[in-house]
């Protein structure tokens, strides 16, 4: 079997190889080609153009490189249909995959089209599922009430876990380690975001927060993990914090870090699954360009945009979006947190719940998600 797949960011990256390995494993001798990064090159890929590319987010951002994304969707399409592809795999990044979609289905609307990650319709703009299942046939759905939005929009949908409660968290030793090289004092786990945009929007009110943090906790640490198409700025961007980071971009010095700190200031995202599967009490902060996040409060249909409150439905963990991303109020969040004096014990409860829900007890998401997709490939029944 062949497939071709698309991923457009790092998180992406991870679903698209943990995916790759369960197909290996349940297909012996598939094949694959598309466009990916380090993770999915690793399990065989040889990725179309550079995965980082694509790594975009928001129209502000997206405006200024839009002719070139525009080539890469043709230069994509065009690919998939000579790889003569079983089917085609896009994961997130809906703004570009969806394009290249429907390119494939339009030139050949047999071929099957799979889409790993649910748009959040629950989230904003529920229109977006009628007019993704013109291009998608099936949808891997990562969060459990996820499925029923997919199916009646027209698309087949299984939930399949999410890749959070299958990856492995550091041992004593590795955190033991990292302690001794962050000092003895409380860690605070900074954590920017992966893309261009988030980190140099989010390092100078991190670094601002920070300062104000140093006058009631001056043994503070930071430990600020990094992926490596971002690890030159950031560490530009962080030379002048009032308490120097340890910045880490090696997969061992991540986990411990996310099992070792004592609380963690984090961007929007799927990050806030990592430190939930750490049980790491955190603060979120996020902020992306003015037009954008108008936006994108316009459309929103949620009052909280971090996960673990979704998904343990509470709203335990305090979030500072747009015009509240202000050290001012971020700080006493984390002081909160780092002085024992609230959120917690409520915050550990949630995310015991959010694990338990995600799927923490079952198979491997990236094997369900295998298994999920070779389904839909099996041939109807004759009638």
């Amino acid at each position: 079997m062949k497939f071709f797949l698309i991923a457009g960011e790092p998180s992406g990256d991870r679903l698209g190889a943990a995916l790759m390995a369960g197909l290996k494993a349940l297909s012996p001798g598939v094949r694959f080609s598309g466009i990916g990064g380090p993770l999915m090159q690793a399990e065989g890929l040889e990725s179309l153009f550079p995965m980082e590319e694509l790594s975009v987010m928001g129209i502000a951002e997206v405006l200024p490189k839009y002719f070139a994304l525009k080539r890469r969707i043709a230069e994509a399409g065009a690919a998939c249909l000579a790889a003569e592809s079983d089917a085609l795999i896009t994961i997130d990044s809906p703004d570009f995959c969806l394009r290249v979609a429907a390119i494939v289905k339009q030139a050949r609307p047999e071929l099957r089209t799979i889409h790993y990650v649910a748009p959040s319709v629950w989230a904003w703009r529920p229109k977006r599922a009628q007019r993704m299942a013109r291009v998608i046939d099936h949808v891997l759905a990562l969060l459990p009430f996820e499925p029923p939005y997919m199916t009646a929009a027209g698309m087949t949908s299984d939930f399949v876990g999410h890749p959070v409660v299958a990856e492995p968290l550091a041992s004593d030793e590795e955190v033991a380690a990292l302690r001794a090289r962050a000092g003895s004092g409380p860690m605070l786990l900074a954590l920017p975001g992966s893309r261009r945009s988030e980190v140099t929007r989010l390092a100078p009110v991190f670094g601002e927060t920070l300062r104000i943090l140093q006058h009631s906790h001056p043994g503070l640490s930071v430990v600020l993990p990094t992926v490596p198409h971002v690890a030159a700025l950031v560490r530009q961007l962080v030379a002048d914090w009032p308490i120097h980071p340890l910045v880490i971009e090696e997969a061992a010095l991540k986990r411990a870090a996310f099992r070792a700190a004592d609380v963690a200031l984090a961007a929007s995202g799927t990050v806030s699954l990592e430190l939930a599967a750490n049980t790491t009490p955190m603060v979120i902060a996020y902020d992306m360009h003015p037009v954008s996040m108008w936006l994108m409060r316009r459309a929103a249909l949620i009052d909280t945009v971090t996960l673990v409150n979704l998904v343990s439905e509470t709203r335990v963990v305090p979030e500072f979006l747009g015009k509240d991303c202000r050290p001012d109020l971020i700080a006493p969040a984390l002081m909160a947190l780092l002085d024992q004096s609230g959120g917690r014990a409520a915050q550990a409860r949630a995310m015991s719940v959010t694990m338990e829900r995600l799927g923490q007890a079952g198979e491997p998401p990236g094997l369900r998600a295998a298994r999920s997709v070779l389904s839909v490939l099996k041939p109807l029944p004759k009638s």
